[in-house]
């Protein structure tokens, strides 16, 4: 009867332990008295594992099942007692194990190689709750430690993600941050870079422990590719790395990544966890915090962690913890640093950037025009002029360089002035122009200063007068020369000198004579007039040894000069509108100084002369024609700086202008030519029939050109040249099949791998491209063969032999699906009637009749079956199956046949072994997603095209293919519990309307699983 008690205490125990509202802790307390009272414990534990078998076979994350869990885990570890000091903590460790809890443990180690799943995920849930709930300073055996470990680690290797979650969760404890070979650590190091599953890596960063070998790893999932594992990482910076344990340059970085995130859950962890427990340790010193940034060299990255530290907090604070400043609204001088400048000038644009609210905030922290103008002009001229010497010196040049980020920072401030009033904008302008005028500016300083002056006036021809005056100034300054002396007058003034000193000695000598003779009177006459040669003498000495100066212009064509002044020309083109043209002043300064310089021998002038060169052909549309062939000229011959500055020009010429640049270019040499030969008329119509003629070669040459530099081995040149051949494609400025193939055939192409900027430029012109209209989708299957020709018969030394051909053929059928367009609503009746898949599905079937023995037949009917082809009868589809019945005909290869075939009942709308299907709706079979949901929105088709470049690769993985479930979709049901937060995914069907709150709480409770069923359907078994 004991016995027959004990086990209804049990199993009464686990049945109320599932309803979630009963109070386990008196539930707990029951059992465990019951469990005291028995002196032999080994029948109870056999209960005890008995019951508890039966919700360890459930996978499902049933509420009443995690709450028997729960049950169970935090029953064995009441037997704990707590320790209150390290003496009895050793007294107990010479005492018995709890007896219960030990075999717990050992009865869930013999389980956890089970081939269910649900008993194994269990196990690891069971022993990750029972290692939770023991208090921080339990101790187990050492034996059971390591039996533990070892399981575990098996464990996290397990197919199963939810297994492998658990099995993480559960080492949380067992791991050992200050060994550099723990086996725990590096398993989690392992997961952290290698595990498919984002929740694995998840709960693998909720449990790792911050140290000098797995702080980098845990760096490296800021820039995960799911959004969860970004913010949970960026979470557990900001909670367990302090700001100290980091690097300069990991703090940009984790700035710079974090604030620029496209999640917009990132963004705020990293404004409102990371930067604020930042300050915390600084104690809220934004100051201290730009001092351990490196402003000087990214100040972008400390304006995006000021701005957003700015967000939190309101304006009116903002303006009172603005504490540098004095009664002028200024900062000292001599108090003036690299980071209360940078924060000084956030601040303002901050501010200013809030419009009628911040106006009267920004009046507190920033003085009038007038005033910041000569606070300006008194730090601008205390930069000193660095003499050869001094260069040498570190100190010095450091020096130098904090004062001219400083000027930087006080040069943009001007933006934020007021210039509505006229006398501030006068002086503002005069400080600004004499700044620019004076030969000791930096030159890091010139473009600064005079967009801030083209920025205050609003009127082009007053800018252009202005510039055009500074430019004059600065090549042509006044200086004083000596005039030469002409050889009559300075004969003439030798002989009165010579006149002069004759006088004089007569003068001295009757001067002798009056005296000898006492006539005094005369001999004070002799006296002045002796006075008077004397002063007449040294005039006309002084006049012989100084030769007269005067004020002249000199010309300046130093290197340095020279690029000051395009710095000047090319900022104000930057500003000018493309209306204005270039006017009078505009060509003077071209004729004088950008034609000029481009010859300069110097590369940087050459290099400044070409880019306002090409800003001004952008003005002039006469003065682009005339100049094309000479940037064509230097984009092929110079430096390759500036070859990429000519290259950009005639870019930019191409996309404002379109073709006609070139097509008019080869008519104005025609003409001439024509005139130049007196030819008769006959003649000359020959001529014009061979214009067109001759304008397509032309246009033919230009582009040969440009896909030239497509196989430069500059990447510099060759990413340019991809970004400017998508904006015309994109603009429809140029339209080619043979130019679309080549830019998938480089975007696959291992060479261009470390060439991010040209992986992401291709990677969001694609999709964007392609959804934009039925005629782009159109090119893109006209450049299908020839792609795939290229990769097939590419020699095996080349570098597309290592391209997946299957996966560029599904990024093909992926590109033109007729689904992916965005204004699918504008197509008209025929294009409804005839899609692009349709008419790509009768160019991969001719192909296969070509030749139906080749091996590349499997990867053209693996496309035939991932085509969106509507069902149902139509003329299309009837020419479609006759060609599809005379290719099952010629292919003999098995796999192809099954593909064929399936795609031909497709077709036909027949019925399937598993279901119906209506023969209205359209065969959607997209290309492999890897499980991921399909694409809705145009976002979506961009990432999801993006991540194509890394699977591309053979070497790296091997396409797999899905098909697209039509009966069910996959639903992420999130589970809360109180060490984890995992997704199962589960297959569920696909509803079509929305249920009622009432009707899901129905449905809610009869789906719930009860245990007591089970229980007792057992024990009637057993009995």
């Amino acid at each position: 009867m004991v016995a027959e008690n004990k086990v209804l205490e049990i199993k009464e125990a686990f049945e109320k332990a599932q309803k979630t509202h009963n109070n386990k802790a008196k539930l707990i307390s029951a059992l465990k008295q019951r469990y005291i009272k028995l002196e032999d414990k080994t029948i109870f534990h056999e209960e005890f594992v008995y019951y508890l078998k039966f919700p360890m076979i459930v996978y499902k994350r049933e509420p009443a099942v995690e709450s028997v869990i729960d049950f169970a885990a935090k029953f064995a570890t009441s037997f704990e007692e707590p320790v209150e000091n390290e003496e009895a903590t050793e007294e107990d460790e010479e005492e018995e194990e709890d007896p219960f809890l030990n075999y717990l443990f050992h009865f869930l180690l013999k389980s956890h190689n089970a081939n269910s799943h649900a008993v194994r995920f269990r196990v690891c849930q069971l022993i990750n709750k029972l290692l939770g709930s023991m208090s921080e300073n339990a101790q187990i055996d050492d034996d059971l430690f390591d039996q533990i470990h070892e399981a575990m680690l098996v464990r996290v290797k397990d197919k199963f993600p939810n297994v492998r979650i658990q099995a993480v969760l559960a080492m949380a404890r067992l791991q050992d941050p200050q060994d550099g070979d723990c086996p725990t650590v590096n398993a989690y190091l392992l997961l952290l870079e290698n595990d498919s599953n984002p929740e694995v890596r998840r709960a693998v960063l909720s449990c790792i422990a911050p140290s000098a070998k797995t702080l980098p790893k845990i760096l490296g999932r800021t820039r995960d590719v799911k959004e969860n594992v970004r913010k949970l990482a960026y979470q557990v910076l900001a909670e367990k790395v302090p700001l100290r344990a980091l690097s300069i340059a990991q703090r940009v970085q984790l700035l710079q990544q974090g604030l620029n995130d496209r999640s917009g859950a990132v963004k705020e962890v990293v404004q409102k966890k990371l930067l604020q427990a930042w300050l915390r340790l600084l104690e809220g010193n934004v100051l201290d915090l730009l001092h351990r940034l490196d402003v000087e060299n990214c100040p972008e990255v400390a304006m995006a962690a000021l701005n957003a530290t700015f967000a939190l907090s309101p304006l009116n604070e903002l303006a009172q913890n603005c504490s540098n400043i004095d009664n002028r609204k200024l900062i000292p001088l001599d108090n003036l640093s690299c980071e209360n400048s940078l924060y000084w000038r956030a601040l303002c644009e901050y501010v200013k950037s809030k419009g009628d609210e911040g106006e009267e905030v920004l009046e507190q922290i920033l003085p009038e025009a007038a005033i910041y103008a000569e606070y300006l002009y008194g730090y601008l001229k205390s930069i000193p002029v660095m003499t050869e010497e001094q260069k040498a010196d570190f100190a010095q040049v450091e020096n130098v360089m904090t004062k001219e980020f400083i000027s930087q920072q006080l040069i943009l401030l001007v933006g934020c002035l007021d210039t509505a009033e006229e006398g501030g904008r006068k002086r503002v302008l005069a400080v600004l122009q004499e700044m620019l005028v004076l030969p000791n500016t930096p030159a890091s300083l010139v473009s600064l200063l005079i967009e801030k002056l083209v920025t205050v006036l609003r009127d082009d021809d007053k800018r252009i007068q202005m510039v055009a005056e500074i430019i004059s100034e600065v090549r042509e300054p006044i200086v004083s020369v000596t005039d030469p002396i002409d050889e009559n007058v300075s004969r003439k003034r030798q002989i009165k000198l010579a006149e002069v000193k004759v006088k004089l000695i007569e003068t001295k000598q009757m001067l002798e004579d009056c005296i000898a003779v006492q006539d005094f009177g005369q001999a004070s006459e002799l006296k002045d007039k002796i006075t008077e040669f004397e002063s007449l003498k040294n005039q006309l000495m002084k006049e012989a040894e100084e030769p007269e100066m005067k004020e002249v212009r000199m010309e300046k064509n130093d290197p340095d000069t020279l690029l000051k002044c395009l710095t000047m020309c090319s900022e104000l083109l930057k500003q000018m509108s493309t209306d204005k043209g270039i006017g009078p002043t505009m060509n003077g300064i071209m004729e004088s100084l950008i034609l000029p310089g481009i010859a300069n021998a110097h590369p940087s002038v050459r290099n400044m002369a070409v880019e306002c060169l090409g800003l001004c052909t952008l003005q002039n549309k006469e003065l682009a024609k005339r100049h094309l062939v000479l940037l064509l000229q230097i984009a092929q011959l110079d430096d390759t700086k500036i070859r990429i500055s000519a290259l950009k020009a005639v870019l930019d010429q191409l996309l404002l202008n379109g073709m006609e640049v070139i097509k008019s270019k080869s008519q104005n040499l025609q003409s001439d030519s024509d005139t130049g030969r007196g030819e008769s008329d006959t003649q000359q119509d020959g001529q014009e029939a061979k214009e067109p003629e001759e304008e397509e070669n032309t246009v033919n040459n230009i582009l040969s050109l440009l896909l030239g530099f497509l196989d430069s081995e500059i990447p510099e040149l060759r990413t340019e040249t991809v970004e400017g051949l998508a904006k015309l494609m994109f603009s429809g400025r140029l339209v080619s099949a043979k130019l679309l193939s080549r830019l998938i055939l480089l975007w696959y192409n291992p060479v261009t791998e470390d060439d991010t900027r040209l992986r992401h430029c291709l990677g969001v012109f694609f999709p964007l491209f392609a959804y934009a209209s039925r005629s782009n989708q159109e090119c893109f299957e006209e450049s299908f063969l020839p792609t795939m020709h290229t990769l097939f018969n590419a020699p095996g030394s080349s570098p597309l032999a290592e391209v997946d051909v299957a996966n560029v053929a599904e990024l093909f059928m992926d590109l033109t699906r007729p689904s992916g367009l965005i204004n699918q609503s504008k197509k008209t009746d025929d294009y409804k009637e005839l899609t692009v898949h349709d008419s790509l599905a009768i160019r991969i079937c001719n192909e296969i009749l070509n030749d139906p023995a080749a091996p590349d037949v499997r990867i053209y009917a693996r496309c035939l079956s991932t085509l969106e082809l509507a069902t149902g009868e139509s003329v299309c589809n009837k020419d479609l199956l006759m060609l599809l019945d005379e290719v099952c005909t010629e292919v003999k290869d098995k796999v192809c046949l099954r593909a064929l075939e399936k795609l031909i009942s497709q077709l036909k709308g027949e019925s399937k072994d598993n279901g119906t299907k209506d023969v209205n709706t359209t065969i959607n079979q997209g290309p492999a997603e890897n499980g991921e949901e399909n694409v809705e929105n145009d976002d979506d088709q961009l990432k999801s095209t993006k991540k194509r470049t890394k699977r591309g690769q053979k070497s790296a993985s091997t396409a797999t293919r899905t098909t697209r479930s039509r009966t069910t979709r996959r639903k992420t049901v999130e589970v809360s519990d109180e060490s984890d937060g995992e997704e199962i995914i589960e297959a569920v069907p696909e509803t079509v309307t929305r249920s009622t709150r009432r009707a899901k709480a129905a449905a809610m409770e009869k789906t719930k699983m009860n245990l007591t069923d089970l229980i007792s359907r057992e024990a009637d078994q057993s009995s």
